[in-house]
């Protein structure tokens, strides 16, 4: 077996996985503030990714790892050449996840709302980056061979160009469908009736702009004629959702939708192939997957952990997702999340637990 091929395809699954998840989370951190009406809507919206967006979030970590270990001259080039970019989403994550954490933690509107604006820096930011990202990917950057080793050597501007700016726009559009049909899906009531109108105005826009980078990329970047039949499926999958969201047919549109991701993300990687980085300036400079692969007595004990593990992290996951399945309604919605001001402030000065407010 190809054991640098099997993981080249291993990694596209688990960034297909952390995108087809992680990218619903982003969208429905996106439409916080401006779909919601008020701070029980808003709760309503964080419920319904409350028992799932941390573990959506380990496909990003098992993504980079296998990377790490599988290719590491990728990893190596990559991420010193992209560095910035790529923490600034760290940053956004990071910022992100202490929104989620936090803003129920004191029952104050100022305070709900100063992280609310937090987790929405922390949701559109890196819904942009990761399209811009990929699409480097696709497009090549500026690598260069020095003393036997691939260096990406343009500066942070090298990497923004028309091409890759579109790429942007395309995740961020697929993200924030994938987060408003989500919300259809999860949610009950008023609410549900605005999302499943709003996911359908957002999949027309979100699939023309997908459509005019994926011709564009396989136009000029691409060598495979192969990577048409990813993008195939993608274009017919989203062409199903505008037509199951219209109808409020929101589990289809879902299914439809994440098939579409699949479809991107398996394009993404056809069009890369047999490279992990195009070079844009010199196409001996490209690293190849069989360049970047560490040795086969790694990917087979990586293989091996892989074939034990992956099978229980996928029944836990489907497990967790199939447990809170149920649909959220805003009367679900009672009290106050959070300490009163006047309780937080006593903690600060008693040293601990505060006992009640007058």
């Amino acid at each position: 077996m190809d054991l640098p091929l099997l993981w080249f395809i291993l990694i596209a699954v688990l960034w297909t996985g952390y995108l087809a998840l992680e990218g619903f989370d982003f969208g429905v951190g996106m439409l916080l503030r401006t779909f919601a009406h008020d701070e029980k809507e808003r709760r309503v919206l964080l419920r319904t990714i409350g028992p799932v967006w941390d573990g959506n979030e380990v496909w990003l970590l098992t993504a980079g790892g296998a990377t790490f270990a599988a290719f590491p001259e990728w990893y190596a080039t990559m991420f010193s050449g992209m560095y910035l970019p790529l923490l600034i989403i760290l940053v956004a994550l990071i910022v992100r996840v202490c929104a989620i954490e936090w803003r129920a933690k004191i029952n104050d509107p100022r305070w709900r709302d100063r992280w609310d604006f937090a987790l929405t820096f922390g949701s559109w930011v890196p819904a942009v980056l990761w399209g811009v990202a990929f699409a480097n990917l696709v497009q090549g950057t500026e690598i260069e061979l020095v003393d036997g080793t691939h260096q990406l050597t343009g500066g942070l501007l090298s990497l923004l160009t028309p091409f890759t700016l579109v790429g942007g726009l395309v995740t961020l559009g697929l993200f924030l469908t994938h987060g408003t049909i989500f919300v259809a899906l999860k949610t009950a009531g008023p609410i549900h009736i605005r999302a499943v109108r709003l996911a359908h105005r957002l999949s027309i826009a979100s699939g023309v702009v997908a459509l005019v980078w994926v011709l564009w990329a396989q136009a000029l970047h691409s060598v495979n004629a192969f990577s048409l039949i990813p993008a195939v499926v993608a274009g017919a999958s989203l062409i199903g959702v505008i037509l199951a969201t219209r109808k409020a047919r929101e589990g289809w549109a879902f299914a439809l939708h994440t098939v579409g991701i699949v479809g991107a993300v398996a394009f993404i990687f056809s069009a890369m192939f047999p490279y992990v980085m195009p070079s844009s300036l010199d196409p001996a400079a490209s690293l190849s997957i069989a360049d970047a692969a560490a040795t086969d007595a790694t990917l087979t004990v990586m293989s091996i952990v892989a074939l034990a593990f992956v099978p229980v992290v996928l029944g836990y996951q489907g497990w967790t997702y199939w447990v809170f399945r149920k649909r959220v309604w805003v009367s679900d919605i009672v009290g106050d999340e959070g300490l009163h001001p006047t309780d937080e402030r006593s903690l600060e000065t008693a040293g601990g637990p505060a006992t009640g407010r007058d």
